[in-house]
Parts: C-alpha cells; sequence; structure tokens
C-alpha cells in the first residue's frame, strides 16, 4: 500500500530509530485521560498522552512538557509504573509510564510540535472508563490496554513487557 503524507512524515521523524517516550497515566473519576492519534494509512491509535525525550531533559521534565503539549493540563508526575517496548516498525520506541496528577488546567486537544500543521496525528482527547476503553479494538489500541480489567492495574504492573502483539490477559 502506498504511504500518505500522514505516514511519511512519521517515518522521517520518528521512524527507523530507537526512541524513549514517557507516558503518563492520568485516572481522574474512574475514568482514563487518553488521546487518539492519526498514524497514516486510516490507522488510528489510542493511547495516554506523551512522547519522545529531549537529550538534556530528564523524564519528569520531558513528560511535563509533553502533557501540556498534548492536553493543556500542568500535572505532577508520580510513581514510576513500568517500562513497555513498542516495536511496530518503521516505530521503535521503550515507553517509560509513569503515574500523573492535574495540577491545573482544563483538557484541551494540543498540537505536536515535531509534526507539520497539515499533518498533525492528535485527533481527538478524551476520558474513557474501563468499559469504554474494552470496546476499541486491539488494532487501534496501545498494547498496555489490551484486555485490562480494571484501571487499578495500571498501577499494579512492574517490569519490562513486550506483548508482541497479543494480549496479556
Amino acid at each position: 500500500m502506498p504511504k500518505d503524507e500522514i505516514s511519511k512524515e512519521i517515518e522521517a521523524k520518528f521512524g527507523n530509530q530507537l526512541r524513549t517516550r514517557v507516558n503518563g497515566i492520568l485516572i481522574e473519576n474512574d475514568r482514563l485521560l487518553m488521546v487518539k492519534h492519526q498514524m497514516g494509512n486510516g490507522r488510528i491509535l489510542w493511547s495516554v498522552p506523551g512522547g519522545g525525550m529531549n537529550f538534556g531533559s530528564t523524564a519528569t521534565e520531558n513528560l511535563k512538557r509533553e502533557y501540556f503539549e498534548e492536553t493543556h493540563l500542568h500535572i505532577a508526575v508520580g510513581k514510576y509504573l513500568f517500562v513497555h517496548e513498542y516495536l511496530h516498525p518503521p516505530l521503535h520506541a521503550m515507553e517509560l509510564f509513569f503515574e500523573v496528577k492535574r495540577i491545573n488546567g482544563n483538557v484541551k486537544l494540543g498540537k505536536d510540535p515535531e509534526l507539520s500543521i497539515n499533518n498533525q496525528i492528535l485527533v481527538e482527547i478524551s476520558w474513557k472508563s474501563i468499559s469504554e476503553i474494552n470496546t476499541i479494538p486491539n488494532d487501534s489500541l496501545h498494547q498496555v490496554f489490551w484486555g485490562i480489567k480494571s484501571l487499578s492495574e495500571l498501577g499494579l504492573w512492574k517490569g519490562y513487557f513486550n506483548f508482541e502483539n497479543i494480549s496479556i490477559k
């Protein structure tokens, strides 16, 4: 299948390299804050806010920056939860997941400053209950959320995960 412009830009900016990413798990009123990403060629991916780390900045600094860029929220970064290896060529990332809390701000969909205005991948932001998360098809949902039974599970996981496109349940 020929690649569309978004796919080409994603691959050019983020592909064929190992990236370190930070991601924040924000749960309020039994709902998880999630962002819908347009991945190109009609593919979407629901995940939590986060993104690539900049050299010279700590994981906490990077996560606060990424969260604000994507959600317009100021956050406090809590405990480190787990690492997930995302491998979906041409993308490859070591993803560090942290618990986060809102300090202030109102949720509003932001932009990815690394991508051109015509090829933005952030298309929707939403609070999702566990039942809503479980209705999202696996091919449109980040692997760490496949088959989870409750949002509290996310705070219990420790260690390294590589789900290799299969559910952990």
